[in-house]
């Protein structure tokens, strides 16, 4: 009648169907369902092009990757009548109207589809049913990183893409065009990094619950720029142990300009290694980097511990001579005791002290008789043995000048050693 034709033109809770979804019959069929349900699985062919790498993370062992994903498969319910075959392009509107492929990136942690003036999607549907389906997407994945040669390293990361809901029963994904699937802008490139390769590949994935899934790889291999690092880490540090070797030309009584001289480079040092361990990830191995510091560390360290025995050594042999000519009750107890202690120093104007030694009458005989009764008592073996060993404590007190000297020349030989073993191991 005319009152229910004019109760339906005011109803506002029907919409007519769009020309393009009246062209397409989307209102004829069910798009729940995936295009030949209950036969044979439906192949979609994926095709990547990669517009930039934004960021690569070692610290969340993560990076940032934009590209356009495309899909390509055949639904012949979106089938139309055209004379001049032409294809017809739609937005993002009818994707959720009809049936889409539910790819989705595994090991993801954050991604999103650009929006900017308008969601960037893009539906192609062709006469025959033939279905372009593209979105340009930011996606943020984990790479799970060795860096037991970092900086050193070589890491390869991939981007992972699989069905959620459809196994591979009812959903076939293989890449569109084989290697030639994958395409990278010429432009793309990175601070730290060089992008030595990119790779296509398929595998098949199993859940122990919902069976076997058809996934397919975005594989990258990213090589890293060493030179910024040699400029914050590695040549800072070996200034600092060259630094360190200053002191060996230093006069071995001058205590408070290699002492300050020696934890000075220790200080420094100790701040190179915090700053390159606070830009890490905390991992449980040793790194390339760490094996280089902790080394260059232990040569700044040593060169304190030299000093240390020099002056130790200068001490004692000072006092000995001292003692010698019979003035360690008086004027070594006064003035060189207390010169020492006010600057660190033993002053020889301070006490006229002849260094060639005097025999001492009471000394000789003391060792005479000493070495009457090790003559009895012990064997010709023995005898080289002690005297052996006497003579040489005797000639490192006397001479312990002599240990700066091996030191100019230990120190940087060893140093240099370790550095061409360093870089043939890790280079």
């Amino acid at each position: 009648s005319k009152r229910e034709i004019k109760m339906r033109k005011l109803d506002s809770t029907k919409v007519r169907p769009l020309k393009s979804e009246q062209l397409l019959h989307i209102e004829d069929h069910d798009f729940a369902l995936r295009p030949g349900f209950g036969g044979s699985p439906i192949p979609v062919g994926i095709d990547v092009q990669v517009e930039s790498i934004d960021s690569i993370s070692e610290v969340d062992m993560d990076f940032t990757m934009t590209l356009y994903l495309r899909h390509y498969w055949k639904d012949e319910r979106l089938s139309f009548r055209s004379n001049k075959n032409k294809s017809m392009t739609f937005d993002g509107r009818l994707i959720k109207k009809i049936w889409v492929p539910d790819v989705f990136f595994v090991h993801s942690k954050r991604s999103f589809i650009h929006d900017t003036t308008v969601e960037n999607i893009m539906l192609r549907v062709y006469p025959d049913g033939n279905v372009l389906f593209s979105l340009r997407i930011t996606v943020s994945a984990m790479c799970f990183m060795d860096f037991s040669r970092f900086p050193l390293d070589t890491q390869n990361c991939s981007l992972e893409l699989e069905s959620y809901a459809y196994n591979e029963d009812d959903l076939m994904l293989y890449w569109k065009h084989g290697n030639k699937s994958l395409s990278t802008d010429e432009h793309i490139s990175l601070s730290q990094f060089f992008i030595e390769e990119f790779s296509a590949s398929s595998g098949l994935a199993f859940y122990s619950s919902t069976g076997w899934y058809n996934r397919l790889f975005i594989n990258f291999a990213l090589r890293r720029h060493i030179f910024f690092f040699v400029l914050q880490s590695y040549f800072p540090a070996m200034l600092m142990v060259m630094l360190s070797w200053v002191s060996f030309w230093i006069d071995r009584r001058a205590v408070p300009a290699r002492v300050s001289l020696g934890i000075t480079t220790v200080l420094t040092m100790s701040t190179i290694m915090t700053g390159v361990s606070a830009s890490m990830p905390q991992v449980s191995y040793i790194k390339a980097v760490d094996v280089y510091l902790w080394i260059s560390f232990l040569f700044v360290f040593l060169s304190v511990i030299e000093y240390a025995a020099v002056n130790y050594l200068t001490t004692i042999e000072e006092r000995k001579q001292l003692k010698k000519r019979g003035k360690a009750s008086g004027m070594y107890s006064m003035d060189a005791v207390q010169a020492m202690a006010f600057d660190g120093c033993f002053h020889d104007t301070d006490v006229d002290m002849d260094l060639t030694p005097f025999p001492d009458p009471c000394e000789e005989n003391e060792s005479r008789t000493s070495q009457t009764n090790i003559s009895n008592a012990d064997t010709p073996r023995l005898r080289r043995k002690r005297s052996l060993k006497g003579n040489v404590g005797r000639i490192i007190l006397q001479n312990n000048h002599v240990i700066d000297t091996y030191s100019r020349i230990i120190f940087p030989s060893v140093y240099i050693v370790f550095n061409f073993f360093y870089w043939g191991l890790y280079m």
